[in-house]
Protein backbone atom coordinates (compact mmCIF):
# COMPACT_ATOMS: atom_id res chain seq x y z
CA UNK A 1 0.00 0.00 0.00
CA UNK A 2 1.36 3.51 -0.98
CA UNK A 3 -0.20 6.89 0.22
CA UNK A 4 -0.88 9.32 -2.11
CA UNK A 5 -1.86 12.39 -0.46
CA UNK A 6 -2.26 15.38 -2.41
CA UNK A 7 -3.14 17.77 0.37
CA UNK A 8 -1.43 18.93 3.54
CA UNK A 9 -2.58 16.06 6.28
CA UNK A 10 -2.19 18.75 9.12
CA UNK A 11 -5.04 20.57 7.51
CA UNK A 12 -9.10 19.22 7.86
CA UNK A 13 -10.44 19.34 4.59
CA UNK A 14 -14.04 18.55 4.49
CA UNK A 15 -16.10 17.22 1.22
CA UNK A 16 -19.56 17.02 1.02
CA UNK A 17 -20.70 13.91 -0.23
CA UNK A 18 -24.38 13.10 -1.99
CA UNK A 19 -25.41 9.44 -0.65
CA UNK A 20 -27.92 7.34 -3.25
CA UNK A 21 -30.44 8.67 -1.31
CA UNK A 22 -30.16 12.56 -2.33
CA UNK A 23 -28.41 12.64 1.42
CA UNK A 24 -25.69 15.15 2.06
CA UNK A 25 -22.73 14.24 4.31
CA UNK A 26 -20.04 16.41 5.60
CA UNK A 27 -16.76 14.21 5.58
CA UNK A 28 -13.48 14.81 6.34
CA UNK A 29 -10.65 13.48 3.94
CA UNK A 30 -9.03 11.04 5.98
CA UNK A 31 -6.34 9.96 3.61
CA UNK A 32 -5.90 8.89 -0.76
CA UNK A 33 -3.93 5.77 -0.71
CA UNK A 34 -2.83 2.90 -3.44
CA UNK A 35 -3.97 -0.77 -3.34
CA UNK A 36 -2.42 -2.88 -6.28
CA UNK A 37 -2.82 -0.53 -8.98
CA UNK A 38 -6.32 1.51 -7.86
CA UNK A 39 -6.54 4.40 -5.63
CA UNK A 40 -8.96 4.78 -2.62
CA UNK A 41 -10.02 7.66 -0.28
CA UNK A 42 -11.10 7.22 2.86
CA UNK A 43 -13.55 9.42 4.49
CA UNK A 44 -15.00 10.26 7.71
CA UNK A 45 -18.32 11.49 7.73
CA UNK A 46 -18.57 15.20 10.40
CA UNK A 47 -21.92 15.33 13.46
CA UNK A 48 -24.86 15.88 12.73
CA UNK A 49 -25.45 13.69 9.74
CA UNK A 50 -26.80 10.52 10.76
CA UNK A 51 -23.84 8.46 10.46
CA UNK A 52 -21.82 6.69 12.23
CA UNK A 53 -18.79 9.77 13.46
CA UNK A 54 -16.10 7.20 14.03
CA UNK A 55 -16.65 4.89 10.94
CA UNK A 56 -14.66 5.94 7.63
CA UNK A 57 -15.80 5.13 4.47
CA UNK A 58 -13.96 3.91 1.91
CA UNK A 59 -14.61 4.66 -1.85
CA UNK A 60 -12.50 3.81 -5.24
CA UNK A 61 -11.24 7.46 -6.00
CA UNK A 62 -10.05 8.53 -9.50
CA UNK A 63 -8.97 12.07 -10.93
CA UNK A 64 -9.92 12.79 -14.83
CA UNK A 65 -8.98 16.18 -16.27
CA UNK A 66 -7.51 16.99 -12.55
CA UNK A 67 -11.37 16.62 -11.26
CA UNK A 68 -11.63 13.94 -8.55
CA UNK A 69 -14.23 11.41 -8.55
CA UNK A 70 -15.37 8.52 -6.42
CA UNK A 71 -17.26 5.69 -6.83
CA UNK A 72 -18.70 2.34 -4.93
CA UNK A 73 -16.53 -0.59 -4.05
CA UNK A 74 -18.64 -3.02 -5.59
CA UNK A 75 -17.15 -6.48 -4.47
CA UNK A 76 -17.00 -7.94 -0.84
CA UNK A 77 -13.41 -9.00 -2.03
CA UNK A 78 -12.14 -5.81 -2.69
CA UNK A 79 -13.76 -3.88 0.11
CA UNK A 80 -11.88 -6.17 2.47
CA UNK A 81 -8.63 -5.82 0.60
CA UNK A 82 -9.20 -1.77 1.05
CA UNK A 83 -10.04 -2.51 4.77
CA UNK A 84 -7.35 -4.10 5.92
CA UNK A 85 -5.10 -1.67 3.97
CA UNK A 86 -6.85 1.06 5.55
CA UNK A 87 -6.85 -0.65 8.82
CA UNK A 88 -2.99 -0.81 8.42
CA UNK A 89 -3.05 2.77 7.48
CA UNK A 90 -4.54 3.83 10.82
CA UNK A 91 -1.67 1.58 13.20
CA UNK A 92 0.82 3.62 11.44
CA UNK A 93 -0.52 7.12 12.13
CA UNK A 94 -1.60 5.96 15.73
CA UNK A 95 2.22 4.48 16.24
CA UNK A 96 3.69 7.51 14.85
CA UNK A 97 1.71 9.68 17.13
CA UNK A 98 3.03 7.26 19.91
CA UNK A 99 6.37 8.04 18.58
CA UNK A 100 5.98 11.63 18.58
CA UNK A 101 4.50 11.73 21.99
CA UNK A 102 7.32 10.08 23.44
CA UNK A 103 9.60 12.24 21.59
CA UNK A 104 8.05 15.36 23.37
CA UNK A 105 8.56 13.34 27.13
Amino acid sequence: MSKKNNFNEDEDIVVTLTLDDDQEVDCEILTIFTVGEQDYIALLPQPGHGLPEDEALLYRYFEEEELPRIENIESEEEYEMVADAFDEWQDDEEYGELYVDLDED
